[in-house]
């Protein structure tokens, strides 16, 4: 078989070297009357007679006119088959090889050239139009609508005429909404549930979503790349088919970085859209203070506010951070120039009792009596959140009584106190709530001191606050109190850095606990017993075995100039039980007792 092969690859070569060339034929002159011709090697060539010729004419005639038909078939054949005698090889000339490679070599090239082209043509205009479809999407996420369906939920329960209480802060954020604020940034800060996001919400409706955009800020660095791509409308170029022509789109990357890359497109948007609106654009990060206060955290925030400086300068983009909690504010007054810190605080009274108004008529279609609505408000305060929640229930008091129980369980949970026998493995959990608790008892001071209770229907709550570097002092700890603000315990106010009880609730539940009787004994036996704890860890103990009771041991110098006598004697009191103490009411029966001291201050 190998043989064949080479034999085969040995007469292409050598045909593609050479070309058929036809043979010449010799031409013979043969006379009419040639049939009855022959002539032998030696004999010459002789003529016939002129009768034999003439005899010879008709029978050559007709010899011709046979001989004609044969060759006319003959030469038929001779066209479709033509023997290999016919023809012969003749070597190709050096130019002539050469110029069939060249000519060769060019169609190749031409081909591949072409081939080159419509791909990168095609490869070019597809990554145009991707570019160009990217603007255009996340340009029309700025349009007027509910895209991310935010509004969707807050339509459904403001729907009615007279629901929505307006307050100062709402004037100035739908402003800011509709682009007559420029060249600032701000961050809206307040307790839990006092009603920030519902009017960012509200303001958004004012103005149909126009040039708005809002999202949900995650503790997850990916998971926030992908809210803000779908508040953004993009896709982080996850949809981009540029490897069909060889070109490498840009994803294989971080979230921080991608975060970067929207970004940077949205202000190519708001470029295109200042210059046709002549309103910067809004961007809206709810729940900021979901973000962690770590590392990946805090690289987050600080790359959020570059971008907020540098495109509210510019007059781009106006950022808005929208956060509980105090360390938000702390991480962005370091580095803030154009930040501008708006606070929300809880209902006046007025405002409480409106909102009362509004939620029974809308799900038990009544009218509250004042009486009780004055009463809810002195017991809960103007929380939007809690005003929101009791309104639903058929009893508002029963209910604010159980709102109240609820927030003081909650502060016992996370900074009860563990008394004397608090083991020394917990040490660090001792120290949390002792200094909850030494902050606590200084607010229900200055509570009782003033005289916050309501009673009266004309009276406005105004809880007791310290400076933060006064309650750091009392705390003797400076990092637990931004644990506190996060446990919704204690709050920051972000506008004059103030610490006070997170609520009326909460406060009214640190009164009650300070109340409790031996509440100050358990207080001072956890302090001693932390105190005891941090001593064990700066001493080392001496352990002397085998002392009995009655032994004793005598310790002194090699001089016996100086010494001391150890003996083991029974300590008294061994057998006493310890008495229970309590911070609250362990009963059903003693929580009410409670609830009827909270009413006797009121009247």
């Amino acid at each position: 078989m190998d043989t064949v092969l080479e034999e085969v690859s040995e007469d292409l070569h050598s045909s593609s070297s050479k070309r058929l060339k036809k043979k010449k034929d010799p031409k013979i002159l043969i006379p009419l009357g040639a049939d009855s011709f022959k002539r032998s090697d030696n004999d010459p060539i002789t003529l016939g007679d002129k009768n034999s010729d003439d005899s010879g004419i008709d029978n050559g005639n007709s010899n011709n006119n046979s001989n004609n038909n044969n060759n006319n078939n003959n030469n038929n054949n001779n066209n479709n088959n033509h023997d290999e005698g016919d023809y012969e090889y003749e070597e190709k000339s050096a130019w002539e090889r050469f110029s069939e490679f060249l000519v060769k070599c060019a169609e190749t090239s031409g081909i591949t050239f072409a081939s080159l082209f419509v791909l990168g043509a095609a490869g070019v205009g597809y990554h145009n139009f991707y570019k160009e479809r990217v603007i255009d999407k996340m340009s029309q996420a700025f349009d007027k609508g509910d895209e991310a369906f935010e509004l969707t939920m807050h339509k459904r329960t403001t729907n009615q005429e007279g629901d929505w209480i307006e307050r100062p802060q709402q004037r100035l954020l739908t402003s800011i909404l509709e682009g007559s604020v420029v060249g600032r940034y701000f961050l809206v800060t307040g307790e839990k549930g006092c009603g920030k996001s519902s009017m960012i919400l509200n303001s958004m409706k004012n103005v149909d979503s126009f040039n708005c955009a809002f999202l949900d800020a995650h503790s997850d660095p990916e998971i926030f790349r992908i809210r803000l791509g779908k508040a953004l409308r993009f896709e982080f170029h996850e949809d981009y088919i540029g490897s069909l022509f060889s070109i490498r789109g840009p994803r294989d990357t971080t979230a921080l970085l991608d975060i970067e890359r929207a970004f940077n497109k949205l202000e190519e948007v708001a470029v295109r859209r200042v210059k046709k609106y002549g309103k910067p654009l809004v961007l809206i990060i709810n729940n900021a203070h979901l973000i962690k206060d770590d590392e990946e955290g805090v690289k987050l925030v600080e790359l959020l506010q570059q971008k907020a400086e540098a495109l509210s300068g510019a007059g781009l983009v106006t950022m808005i951070f929208n956060s509980d909690d105090y360390w938000l504010y702390e991480r962005l007054k370091k580095l803030g120039t154009r930040l501008e810190v708006i606070n929300v605080r809880d209902f006046n009274r007025s405002q409480a009792i409106h909102a009362l108004r509004v939620a029974r008529r809308r799900f038990f279609n009544e009218q509250v009596d004042d009486k009780i609505a004055n009463q809810v408000y002195n017991l809960i305060g103007g929380r939007p959140q809690h005003l929101a929640e009791v309104s639903k229930q058929a009893n508002m008091i029963l209910a604010s009584h159980k709102l109240i129980d609820r927030e003081k369980t909650w502060f016992l949970n996370q900074c009860g106190l563990l008394g004397s026998s608090m083991d020394d493995d917990v040490n660090e959990s001792g120290k949390f709530s002792t200094s909850a608790m030494l902050l606590m008892k200084i607010f229900v001071k200055m509570y009782e001191k003033d005289e916050f209770t309501m009673n009266g229907e004309d009276k406005e709550h105004h809880l007791p606050e310290l400076p933060l570097w006064r309650a750091r002092q009392i705390m003797t700890r400076n990092d637990y109190i931004q644990h506190y603000d996060n446990l919704n315990i204690f709050t920051i106010d972000s506008s004059n850095s103030f610490v006070r009880a997170d609520s009326v609730p909460m406060m009214r539940g640190f009164v009650e606990i300070a109340s409790q009787p031996g509440f100050e004994e358990l207080l001072q036996d956890s302090l001693d017993r932390v105190a005891e704890i941090e001593s064990l860890g700066r001493t080392r103990e001496i352990v002397a075995k085998d002392l009995f009771l009655g032994g004793q041991y005598r310790i002194g110098t090699s001089s016996n100039e100086a010494e001391f006598v150890v003996k083991l004697k029974a300590a008294k009191g061994d057998d006493e039980e310890d008495t229970p103490i309590k911070m609250q009411p362990t009963t059903s029966s003693g929580a009410r007792k409670f609830w009827d001291k909270r009413l006797n201050e009121d009247k």
